[in-house]
């Protein structure tokens, strides 16, 4: 393992299923999160850094801070709590309406736009969108159809073709469902500034059972992927009451476009080919399901 100069007494701890995770006892005796491994692309964690910084930014939901970040390790403020399954109702409902206040917050743009604030040695253009180990492109495209199709969808959809994680149907469906989609998104809206990989494990309740957002993707996008992914997965809470606490308090702030309830398979198909390329399974089958309804 690789730790910050100076780190001790370092804990093995959860966290995730691709780095390995520790709570180390940093220098100045704070305590902090590093996820490390051996071989973490470059770039990788300086990503997942940024991402977690302009998440931060809007200052609309609580995202750890940022301590140190190396092309072998990335350090977070250690945040005590645990699962989602934690939040109170309180906290909850501080999750929509902080959701809808982040994705309010915008972006330049759907994608990620060339870093126009690159630091010394980074890369002039912001870095491919990962989920587990497997990379998608994040050039800007002009409107959300677009985006969400060609670089998101197609890819994926090629991908699992090509490894046999899904079958020709399945392809077939997702693009004939690319191909409407200029019809099946919706009114357009501005970029939003998502989470991107917004499932139930990557928030965190604190010891307080307020929300954290941990492990982002972070990109400009449509917001109803965000909270699409939170229904496919389970909204966090610890009631089924609470959960829907999440929903109710993100539309007395921003109430979604009407005809949402019709697009949330829609946009559940991005997470949904990610875990068939993944894990297989059943995955595979309701890819197939959800993309023939739109295509």
């Amino acid at each position: 393992m690789t730790l910050p100069a100076g780190a001790r007494d370092a804990r093995r701890v959860g966290g995730g299923d691709i780095n390995e995770a520790y709570r180390v006892t940093l220098p100045d005796g704070g305590e902090a999160f590093v996820k490390t491994r051996a071989d973490a692309a470059p770039g990788e964690y300086a990503a997942e850094a940024a991402g977690l910084r302009w998440l931060a930014q809007p200052r609309a939901l609580q995202v750890p801070r940022v301590l140190e970040v190396d092309e072998r390790y990335l350090a977070l403020e250690w945040v005590d709590g645990g699962s989602a399954r934690g939040l109170s109702a309180a906290g909850a409902e501080e999750l929509g309406r902080g959701l809808a206040a982040m994705h309010q917050a915008g972006a330049p743009c759907f994608g990620l736009a060339p870093a126009a604030e690159a630091s010394p040695g980074s890369p002039s253009l912001s870095p491919p969108a990962r989920f587990g180990s497997l990379e998608l492109p994040n050039e800007p495209a002009g409107d959300w159809p677009e985006f969400y199709a060609e670089r998101r969808l197609r890819p994926l959809a090629a991908l699992g073709r090509e490894r046999g994680a899904l079958s020709r149907r399945a392809s077939e469906a997702v693009e004939r469902a690319c191909a409407r989609l200029e019809q099946l998104c919706g009114p357009a809206e501005a970029p939003a500034r998502l989470h991107g990989d917004l499932w139930s494990g990557n928030v965190m309740a604190g010891g307080d059972g307020r929300p954290w957002l941990i492990d982002p993707c972070a990109y400009g996008g449509h917001r109803e992927v965000d909270l699409a992914m939170l229904r496919l997965f389970g909204a966090p809470g610890a009631s089924s009451s609470d959960r829907e606490r999440v929903f109710g308090a993100y539309e007395e702030v921003a109430p979604l476009a009407e005809g949402w309830r019709e697009r949330v398979e829609l946009h559940q198909l991005l997470p949904l080919l990610v875990h068939a390329l993944l894990f297989g399974g059943s995955y595979a089958g309701a890819v197939e399901r959800a993309a023939e309804r739109y295509g």
